[in-house]
């Protein structure tokens, strides 16, 4: 059963926009420092403030998706190898086969050979760019996977066996979203 925490923090998280590129690892949440006893009580913390929290998208991963460390890996992974326009890295974590589409015209790729020769199609500035910019603590988690920025890529699992307990954690959909 979900905690009421738990259920504050998905719907908060799907409420999350593209942010900065969070180039840190998960670590614990840093506590401020206690105000002086005169001090003016602070304001509530926003919703972005609680959500600038990698342990909540963890959770959210965890309860919904599965162990969250593989997933963890693999975007940190996709963010680094799209930073450095690494194209082979990229392809090494996209599911095959692959189709997205481009102004209007289907794109469909069976290997990572192909994902590379197809890659400036495919990966245009835009969904570089959201890939790029999205901090870890910020990712939207649902049933259909790990959102980056408005919908621009998804990671998730895919089954490896019938009752779907072993899975490979892969980049399933790489998209425009304007």
């Amino acid at each position: 059963m979900k905690t009421p925490i738990a259920a504050l923090a998905a719907l908060w998280l799907a409420a999350c926009t593209p942010a900065t590129p969070d180039t840190t690892t998960s670590t614990p949440e840093v506590k401020p420092a206690q105000p002086a006893a005169d001090a003016t009580p602070a304001a509530p913390a926003s919703v972005a403030e609680v959500v600038d929290d990698p342990l909540a998208v963890n959770q959210a991963i965890d309860e919904v998706l599965g162990d969250h460390t593989r997933y963890e890996t693999v975007i940190r992974q996709l963010q680094q190898a799209v930073t450095a326009n690494d194209t082979a890295a990229v392809a090494a974590l996209v599911n095959y086969p692959f189709a997205t589409v481009r102004e209007g015209q289907s794109i469909k790729v069976d290997d990572a050979d192909a994902f590379v020769r197809e890659y400036d199609r495919i990966m245009t500035p835009a969904i570089a760019e959201a890939i790029k910019r999205q901090k870890y603590s910020q990712l939207m988690v649902n049933y259909k996977g790990v959102m980056f920025g408005n919908g621009e890529a998804w990671v998730n699992g895919i089954c490896k066996d019938d009752a779907c307990k072993d899975v490979d954690v892969r980049v399933v959909a790489l998209q425009p979203t304007s």
